[in-house]
């Protein structure tokens, strides 16, 4: 999920909707956390993951600051002390714990955490049919989305550090998908194409403004690189090989002994539900940008623009594919569409847009400053809330970062 928070636009839904989308989506935070223990929420295992209970606890400091203390007469907080432990990055809000040491919160203990969402869930009900405040609870949703995919990544990688590989969902997976079809290409002549949000319905700043692009002619495949496929590349020894490898990508392969994806182990891999076999026909996810350069130089090929990316996909559902629907263990399943099972590298830096302004107060502070050193990826994952996402829809990670559900589709120039 992008390291960033969401900055809404005009256009945000009715607050009946909203009202049910708010239910919907806190119930579906609690419900991902129920397998945990209170030690399994508390666990942080690199400074780019933070504790489940931390996640929890994070949006409803969200909740609180920005819609009832801010916006209710009176409302006293919870915990004094606690916008201090919650707030994630915002300046404007004050000094906050460390990154790293969110995994000592040993207190609050999660059952004060979960006791603090309903007093918050319950104080936000008559905010929820006010029209004027529709568009920060837009906001206040698609933030929770976000982080309900990072708990997911974040116990995901906790659980996996573990020697016993414990699963959180118990049971096996399912069993392996069909042969994927040999690859195919949707091919595009190019010329000038209209990107970014166009103002219609909920949007993050970073999607717009609104702007044309050129494309040269390209061609885009027609599903993701498999298991299977990325067992072809490692026994080619592509990960051997530095002329296939960007040379940050190359000295990130060589000081941290990569060999393979994140969570991979001979033919296996481990999944929410502990170590499971790897099916070869399902989308290869876990990679990072340095990785899915590599297999795509490999493969003759390469990654997508972002703006490739979006014409291609702007016709399709974003709903459509594997998806997140409910509490369940999210695994990639492979599909013809656009969206879904895997969040798609490109080749794009994450920039600003022509005409972008950073927002004014703590909003400012969701995606501006975050527009440096990182990659733009688009699509969906399975772990991502089914609705979230959309064809505009930027999300963003560091080169070598791989723990998130990141896969790859690629592409090639073609004669105009």
């Amino acid at each position: 999920m992008p390291r960033s928070e969401p900055i809404g636009t005009a256009g945000a839904p009715a607050a009946a909707s909203l009202a049910a989308q708010f239910h919907a989506t806190r119930a579906l935070s609690e419900a991902l956390a129920a397998p945990l223990s209170d030690a399994d929420a508390s666990l942080q295992s690199m400074e780019d993951a933070s504790p489940a209970k931390w996640h929890l606890a994070h949006t409803t400091w969200f909740w609180e600051t920005f819609l009832l203390r801010d916006h209710v007469p009176g409302y006293r907080l919870h915990c004094e002390d606690w916008p201090f432990l919650f707030n994630s990055y915002y300046e404007a809000e004050g000094p906050r714990i460390s990154r790293f040491a969110r995994g000592m919160l040993s207190r609050p203990a999660l059952a004060e955490v979960l006791e603090w969402r309903a007093v918050v869930n319950a104080a936000m009900i008559p905010l929820l049919d006010d029209p004027a405040l529709a568009g920060l609870i837009a906001l206040g949703v698609a933030h929770e989305q976000q982080h309900i995919e990072l708990l997911l990544t974040d116990i995901k990688h906790a659980l996996f550090c573990n020697p016993l590989g414990p699963a959180m969902w118990a049971g096996s997976a399912p069993a392996a998908q069909a042969a994927a079809a040999p690859l195919g290409w949707h091919a595009h002549p190019g010329g000038i194409a209209l990107v970014g949000h166009d103002g219609a319905g909920f949007t993050f700043d970073n999607e717009g403004p609104r702007h044309r692009v050129w494309l040269e002619p390209f061609a885009l495949a027609d599903r993701l690189v498999t298991n299977g496929e990325w067992d072809a590349f490692i026994a080619d020894g592509g990960y051997a090989n530095p002329r296939l490898w960007l040379a940050d990508g190359w000295a990130w392969v060589q000081r941290e002994g990569i060999t393979a994806p994140l969570y991979w182990r001979e033919n296996q891999h481990f999944t929410h539900q502990g170590w499971q076999t790897r099916d070869p026909n399902a989308p290869a996810t876990h990679i990072s940008h340095f990785e899915a350069d590599a297999y795509a130089t490999w493969a003759g090929a390469r990654l997508p623009t972002e703006f490739e990316w979006e014409v291609m996909a702007a016709a399709e559902d974003p709903a459509a594919g594997n998806q997140l629907d409910g509490a369940a263990p999210p695994l990639p399943k492979g599909g013809a569409g656009m969206f879904g099972d895997a969040w798609q590298f490109t080749r794009s830096a994450y920039l600003p847009y022509p005409g972008f302004r950073v927002a004014a107060g703590a909003v400012g502070e969701y995606n501006g400053k975050f527009m440096s050193g990182q990659v733009v990826l688009r699509g969906a994952s399975c772990a991502t809330v089914r609705g979230h996402s959309r064809s505009t829809y930027r999300n963003f990670f560091y080169p070598h970062q791989r723990w998130q559900f990141t896969g790859l589709r690629l592409a090639k120039d073609i004669a105009g």
